[in-house]
């Protein structure tokens, strides 16, 4: 159990979206605070936020502040005591054709349209649909100061990507696409569990999977990578 509160977060100012449909729970209503873009997120700020819940998208950085649900669980892995499960194994032997480059930059002309086939694809119904080239170089192309991106690449053409920003114990996991032709991959699985050995390689500990909703078939899958730790009233709980 590990708590992590320092009293001059407190001064950040948030902002709170008007309530809207929530994208995960169709029977209730999301409000998301966000970090006052005029604060300087530095390094060591954007680490304190990460071990506070908050996740980044874009340029933004954010967090559920939903008035009656509480659905929306921060969820860290422990790379250090990770063992994959069968599954998880078979995923890693079915993708072994896969090579795996940690890069600090993208070519968004050989991302991009990967990118537009996984929204449309997978994510109609979201609202990243319609997917657009601004949107996807101000959503992913808008990388910070410690972002990297994992390519996976079969015979040199591109298959997936997952967006990471590093932290100081450990890395952010922001976003993951990938070619939807290759369904019996896995690669959202395959991503996860190079994230984990890409932690480990780096002498870092946690993976940051965003937010566990346990009635949701889109977040919930995250608990089967353990152990876990969740942050709920201000503490990092561990879920063996």
């Amino acid at each position: 159990m590990t708590r992590d509160i320092s009293p001059d977060l407190e001064k950040i100012r948030l902002y709170l979206t008007e309530p809207h449909p929530c994208s995960y729970l169709p029977d209730r209503q999301a409000t998301t605070a966000f970090v006052d873009p005029k604060v300087v997120i530095d390094v060591e700020l954007y680490n304190r936020l990460s071990d506070l819940g908050f996740r980044r998208s874009g340029r933004y950085v954010y967090t559920p502040r939903c008035a009656s649900c509480k659905a929306c669980i921060p969820i860290r892995i422990d790379a250090t005591g990770f063992s994959p499960s069968r599954p998880q194994r078979k995923c890693l032997y079915r993708n072994r054709d896969i090579a795996v480059a940690l890069v600090e930059q993208v070519d968004i002309d050989e991302h991009y349209p990967l990118y537009e086939a996984y929204i449309s694809a997978r994510h109609q119904d979201g609202d990243m649909y319609p997917p657009s080239r601004a949107q996807y170089q101000d959503f992913i192309g808008r990388a910070w100061h410690s972002t990297n991106f994992l390519e996976f690449r079969i015979h040199g053409r591109l298959v997936g990507c997952a967006v990471t920003d590093w932290l100081r114990n450990g890395l952010s996991a922001i976003y993951t696409y990938f070619d939807p032709g290759e369904e019996r991959r896995s690669l959202g699985t395959f991503a996860i569990l190079k994230q984990l050995e890409t932690v480990l390689e780096r002498g870092r500990r946690y993976v940051y999977l965003g937010f566990w909703i346990r009635d949701s078939a889109k977040m919930s899958y995250k608990i089967r990578y353990r152990p876990a730790e969740l942050f709920i009233n201000d503490y990092w709980l561990r879920v063996s």
